[in-house]
């Protein structure tokens, strides 16, 4: 089976060149936790539901999101059992 999600580090602008490769992937990040401060649980909960959908949206390749939905269950899955 052919993988049609991309896995690997893939944050940044393109054309711009960042120091150390981890940084753009960083910077979303501290954007997203910005997005949920001051929010409640539900709030919160609903930011992140949105958020999935407009991205989502944003692919419309279903392959990529089948596969994302399903390495993102995994995940889910085996760290539940570990627990």
């Amino acid at each position: 089976m052919s993988s049609h999600l991309n896995v690997q580090p893939n944050f940044g602008i393109p054309g711009q060149r960042y120091r150390h490769p981890y940084m753009p992937g960083d910077s979303f990040y501290d954007h997203l936790v910005q997005a949920h401060r001051g929010l409640d649980d539900a709030q919160s909960q609903l930011l992140q539901a949105r958020l999935v959908l407009l991205l989502a949206n944003h692919i419309g390749d279903l392959r990529v999101l089948d596969e994302a939905l399903a390495l993102a269950r995994q995940g889910v899955v085996n760290s539940a059992e570990t627990a």
